[in-house]
């Protein structure tokens, strides 16, 4: 896509995707650390447990350490045809069309779209938690869907 001006560049950084910086270190840091734990735990209480029991707290590390993963792969994804968001479970993919507002309010832990189907949609990936780098990331969203919309007019 050529844009006026040669701004090229700029429309690359633009729609750059979306993840969130602390909240991917806090996953995986927490993950490998409660995997760590449970190792322990399993090889300091060693023969007093089955093997039954041992397999179990594996099994039950590595559901949390699974959880933790998708805690930190959350992310948003944007194309010239729209936005894949890449929440904990569920990822949904958005036209530009279907973007009619994105919020961030002071008390909002990450971005909400408000969706033609009335359907919020939360973009994780741009959360409170990464601080000031998180105002600037909902304005480049903004912009984004702004960029888009007209773009289709």
């Amino acid at each position: 896509m050529s844009i006026p001006g040669g701004n090229e560049q700029a429309l690359a950084d633009l729609h750059r995707p979306f993840v969130s910086r602390r909240g991917r270190i806090v996953a995986w840091v927490m993950g490998v650390g409660q995997a760590v734990a449970f190792v322990a735990c399993i090889l300091w209480v060693g023969a007093s447990w089955g093997v039954y029991d041992k397999v179990g707290l594996l099994a039950v590390a590595a559901f949390i350490g699974w959880g933790m993963s998708r805690f930190g792969g959350v992310r948003a994804t944007p194309s010239s045809t729209g936005l894949a968001v890449r929440n904990l479970l569920v990822t949904r993919q958005v036209t530009w069309a279907e973007i009619e507002d994105v919020n961030f309010g002071v008390s909002d832990p990450w971005v909400t779209l408000d969706t033609a189907d009335g359907d919020p949609l939360a973009v994780m990936a741009v959360q409170r938690a990464d601080g000031p780098g998180a105002q600037a990331e909902a304005r480049r969203l903004a912009t984004l869907v702004a960029y888009h919309r007209r773009l289709s007019s």
